[in-house]
């Protein structure tokens, strides 16, 4: 560790945590999904897991009381945190991360954010870390967003709800599948790095976490002529499992895919009339959506 680090109380201990919290009389708010790490072993791997260097910009997202966030600043170049409560405004400036200059608040909701604009002023444009835990209720919006603000993104490494991470990775005909997992698949490549049990937060969560690692794809491993179109199609198969894709992609207006139009794709690809959008790779997707695009252009 360095030198000037060396007197920082550290977040990981669960003692410590406290502390702070009774300073600030800080109440834990369930609208923000705030769940604290104590385990500075678990904060250690995540970082390390990472691949966080002295080279790199980390935006983390949810800081919290800065418990991540220290071990962040003492790896990486640069950090910029993302925190929505301003009660932790203070806690994080004026206490937990006062002892590091690598670091920059902002208090912000990143779904509100401009983030590819946010990493551009804050990293001059090079590829970012992102390294987070991220709030449960939230995780599906905040992983969409990353990955479709066109921010350079070298990887994200994010805890999530377990069941979440699994989704991410998971293939066809199981039923975890779905637009989560494809949308992950798309833009990178998953891998899950750890179970972290609910006794490692502060207040216990009713489920485990894993943290998951999204190494992000130079290009897309499938090619869609339209991946907003593509991703469309997705969406409307899975909003109802129980249908067919024919019935579902169909009866999404916003697509404007006909019946006849859906079949002759269908067929063209080689599916059953009553397939299912869980059957389908995400090559399979691409390929659908692509011949129907060439249909809906056609004068039929």
């Amino acid at each position: 560790m360095d030198e000037k680090y060396k007197n920082v109380l550290h977040l990981g201990n669960p003692t410590n945590t406290l502390a702070v919290l009774n300073r600030y009389q800080f109440s834990f708010q369930k609208k923000f999904g705030q769940n604290f790490l104590i385990d500075d072993n678990i904060i250690h791997k995540i970082v390390r897991e990472a691949g966080v260097t002295k080279d790199d910009f980390v935006l983390e997202i949810g800081p919290g009381i800065g418990t991540m966030t220290q071990i962040l600043c003492e790896q990486a170049g640069a950090v910029a945190a993302v925190e929505i409560d301003e009660k932790l405004i203070p806690i994080l400036q004026e206490d937990t991360l006062a002892a590091y200059d690598n670091v920059t608040v902002i208090r912000a909701d990143i779904l509100k954010t401009d983030i590819a604009a946010l990493v551009q002023e804050y990293s001059g444009g090079r590829p970012v870390k992102v390294v987070a835990n991220l709030p449960y209720y939230i995780t599906t919006p905040i992983i969409f967003a990353l990955f479709e603000s066109g921010t350079p993104l070298h990887s994200v490494t994010v805890m999530v709800q377990k069941e979440v991470a699994d989704r991410m990775q998971v293939g066809p005909g199981t039923k975890d599948y779905g637009a989560l997992s494809l949308a992950v698949q798309y833009y990178a490549r998953p891998q899950v790095l750890l179970t972290v049990p609910a006794g490692c937060f502060m207040p216990r969560p009713k489920v485990d976490s894993a943290v998951i690692r999204l190494e992000r794809y130079e290009k897309p491993p499938v090619q869609a002529e339209d991946a907003e179109f593509m991703f469309g199609i997705i969406r409307a198969s899975f909003n109802q499992r129980r249908k067919t894709m024919a019935n579902s992609v169909c009866s999404n207006p916003e697509l404007g895919i006909t019946k006849e139009k859906m079949a002759s794709a269908l067929a063209q690809c080689g599916f059953a009339p009553a397939v299912r959008g869980e059957a389908l790779t995400l090559e399979q997707f691409a390929e659908l959506s692509n011949i129907l695009i060439n249909l809906k252009k056609s004068k039929e």
